[in-house]
């Protein structure tokens, strides 16, 4: 291999590997298992090469796809992570009686994706990955391909599984949680009690790739983590491969790792070339993440959504079960991550979206509210406190609704400070600057607010879509190609 083995010290920005290298590490395709798992994060030289637009030239393109909660989108970059096409659909109500059949509408959105791609640019996509939601789970049969049983959506839970899975994995776990993979799979062998040796556990991500490819069985880590994978050892701890369904587990790579080449009949339909290769893929948090270019121990990113979301980039592995905080791994370094239900949701039932935008103009955010609340759209907080039974605190409203607004952007705020400061007390790096995604990031004055209240630099994330994180994976894959002739 062309020496771009990414593995510079951990605060080094990677230099990208040059169209020319791509090239090379394209001339043979041979799919290496030996492949180093530890795959570090692209990083850009400069924010310039995040600018969106189109470029001539016949470049090698890097297609990643998105499958959220309620549509898929992708994103087609070049080298220098310059956006040449996006297009976003929402999923199909494909039906079976009155259940909505998922597997169906996700792959009718996937083969509709791939037709939305302009014609002239497909012959130069060289790489392809996808993400998908978390913990959502499907059973196969390995030997056909038929779907033996789910999806089991993201925030399904499977509350008789938990007696079994508390009594297997260790304490605090992060399967420990009713809608974990595990659960899911626990609940449907103990529903099934396997005859059915061909059955195989796959994530959302890892059905649409094999989709692509046809290899059954592969994952990566960030997927597998909440099925109890240890991104630490890189391997299924003991406990886990112990369990009589332990044969279900997919094997693991790191994001990004290429697993083969687009099948036959896919190429000759969307006029993909023949060696346009298929690489594993990650959670849609985690490639929302890496396209917000928060490349650093220190760097985070708070989505502010309907929820407030951290996530931070630490040396340090953290994991506490009692407030929701894991970690995934991203090669020599961790991404942890907490979720409070304060966040925008609250907003939404207090205010239309013309009001947050004509009060905010009258809000200094230099001055510090004297109001304190503890903002929730229904009781129950997970991060930085966990207590479910925790009721919203909204009162006293002043009369006038900017002080109101004022108070509530103030208090969320508060939350977001002391979400990082429990992940600095768990053990995480601490934070040092804050990248923002999610509807918030465009309210001017609550930013600044935030970063007074953090006394951090706060700025918004310069891209945000989880799609154009995914295409750095497909991007990543493509120069990490094992190839004897060069």
């Amino acid at each position: 291999m062309l020496g771009i083995a990414f593995r510079p010290t951990p605060h080094s920005h990677l230099r990208l590997p040059s169209q020319q290298e791509c090239c090379l590490l394209r001339k043979t395709r041979r799919y290496s298992s030996t492949l180093s798992t530890r795959i570090r994060i692209i990083r850009f030289r400069s924010d310039r090469d995040y600018a969106t637009g189109r470029s001539g030239g016949n470049k090698q393109l890097y297609l990643g796809i998105d499958f959220g909660t309620s549509g898929a989108r992708y994103a087609l970059i070049d080298e220098q992570g310059t956006i040449h096409s996006e297009r976003k659909r929402n999923y199909p109500k494909s039906l079976v009686g009155n259940t909505v059949n998922w597997a169906t509408s996700w792959k009718e959105t996937l083969f509709s994706l791939l037709d939305d791609i302009p014609a002239s640019y497909r012959p130069y996509i060289a790489s392809i990955s996808i993400d998908g939601t978390s913990a959502t789970t499907l059973i196969i049969d390995s030997k056909t391909g038929e779907l033996l049983s789910g999806p089991f959506l993201y925030n399904e839970s499977f509350p008789d599984a938990l007696p079994t899975v508390t009594s297997i994995a260790p304490e605090n776990h992060t399967v420990c949680s009713g809608s974990s993979t595990l659960c899911k799979l626990v609940s449907w062998w103990s529903s099934n009690n396997s005859d059915q040796d061909p059955a195989l556990l796959m994530h959302q991500s890892d059905w649409l790739l094999w989709l692509l490819h046809g290899k059954f069985g592969v994952s990566d880590y960030n997927n597998a983590l909440k099925v109890g994978y240890d991104p630490e050892t890189d391997s299924y701890p003991s406990w886990l491969l112990s369990q009589p369904f332990s044969y279900m587990l997919p094997s693991v790579k790191a994001p990004g790792t290429p697993v083969g080449s687009v099948k036959e009949d896919i190429t000759l339909q969307y006029g993909f070339p023949k060696d346009c290769a298929v690489c594993t893929g990650t959670t849609d948090s985690i490639a929302a993440f890496l396209a917000a270019r928060a490349t650093q121990p220190g760097k985070a990113v708070t989505s502010l959504g309907s929820t407030l979301a951290i996530k931070l980039l630490s040396t340090t592995r953290v994991d506490d079960a009692r407030f929701g905080v894991y970690s995934h791994r991203l090669d020599d370094e961790w991404l942890v991550g907490g979720a409070s239900n304060t966040g925008g949701a609250v907003l939404r039932q207090l205010f239309t979206d013309e009001q947050l935008e004509e009060l905010s103009k009258e809000i200094d955010p230099s001055v510090p509210s004297p109001l304190d609340y503890y903002p929730l759209p229904k009781k129950g907080e997970r991060f930085p406190v966990s207590d479910p039974d925790m009721m919203p605190r909204l009162h006293p409203r002043p009369e006038r609704d900017v002080e109101y607004l004022h108070g509530i952007f103030e208090s969320i705020a508060r939350i977001e400070a002391e979400g990082y400061k429990l992940l600095k007390e768990l053990g995480a790096t601490e934070v040092e600057e804050v990248f923002t995604a999610g509807g918030g990031a465009k309210n001017q004055q609550w930013m600044k607010i935030r970063e007074r209240v953090l006394g951090l630099p706060v700025s918004k994330a310069w891209q945000t879509e989880a799609a154009f994180g995914a295409a750095l994976l497909a991007l990543k894959g493509a120069c990490l190609l094992d190839s004897r002739s060069v």
